[in-house]
């Protein structure tokens, strides 16, 4: 996630990075949380605004001294990590998705969190907005949020905070789709926590499309994770009997499993042809956006 020029370990002041692309729709919805609930001198929040042919930076900029908004011309996120980094002054780090929503209580709540020994990032739980999704999109979701890589891991929850010895383990990693999911398995689940006081509101796709974009992306990811030298090695694929677990827990989610496998399949064969092409575009997710 980058590597930062300068530091002050400062310890009461949390720093929020906010990689923000075309984000003007939704960004307030998170900014809005952060600064009600927070002190003046207690979150750092850096907006940085990358490639935007929007208002992001605006509309960011509106919420007031809290706020710091940085405008980079790439659309790039890892350069707008980057840029993050450069700006950042203080430890703990947290790296926050601009669409999901997160309050200042739940960063307090990860603070506190990576203050214990041997913590050394942590992730919030995961609430998944599913009101209004289609059914097939809600039985995909039922099903991978019941998977033990995603109960366990950091990825796909919008949010993660490290602490000085944290970043430094993520600091090189190569250049990566799936970033939260290297960051994840960069450390080991002694050295990894999900809080469960900090919640992080995730907005899932509103139509099949939008989440077959999504999972083909993340398909793209996890095996360029696997394939790229230097990056962590990957524990992220689905197994057989993961879903056998679930379908053992409950019969009555076969359906739903079976929805959750047609759109696997999908989404590999069409990473499969990504890959080939060396295509790692961002496929990115408007209909979570409204």
């Amino acid at each position: 996630m980058g590597s930062p020029s300068r530091w002050s370990i400062l310890g009461d002041v949390v720093t929020v990075i906010v990689p923000a692309h075309n984000e003007g729709r939704v960004i307030g919805r998170l900014l809005g949380q952060l600064v009600s609930g927070a002190s003046p001198d207690e979150l750092d929040v850096i907006v940085v605004a990358n490639g935007c042919t929007d208002d992001t930076a605006q509309v960011a900029a509106g919420y007031g001294p809290m706020i710091r908004v940085i405008s980079i011309p790439v659309p790039s996120k890892r350069e707008a990590l980057a840029a993050g980094n450069q700006a950042a002054t203080s430890f703990p780090l947290l790296y926050v998705d601009a669409d999901v929503e997160l309050g200042a209580d739940d960063v307090r709540a990860l603070y506190r969190a990576l203050h214990n020994p041997g913590i050394l990032a942590v992730a919030p739980q995961r609430i998944l907005a599913l009101d209004g999704r289609p059914r097939l999109v809600r039985w995909y979701y039922d099903v991978w949020a019941r998977l033990p890589e995603v109960r366990n891991g950091l990825f796909g929850r919008g949010v993660i905070g490290v602490s000085a010895a944290g970043h430094a383990r993520i600091a090189d990693l190569p250049p990566l789709l799936a970033d939260d999911l290297a960051a994840s398995l960069a450390f080991t689940s002694d050295e990894r926590l999900i809080v469960e006081d900090a919640r992080a509101v995730v907005h899932v796709p509103r139509t099949m499309g939008d989440l077959l974009r999504r999972r083909v992306r993340a398909e793209t990811g996890v095996t360029q994770v696997e394939q790229t030298e230097g990056a962590p090695a990957s524990t992220a694929r689905t197994r057989p009997a993961d879903l056998i677990a679930i379908l053992a827990q409950d019969p009555r989610m076969l359906p739903r499993i079976l929805v959750f496998l047609s759109i696997a399949v999908i989404a590999r064969s069409r990473s499969r042809r990504a890959m080939n092409r060396r295509d790692y575009t961002w496929l990115r997710d408007e209909s979570s956006r409204q």
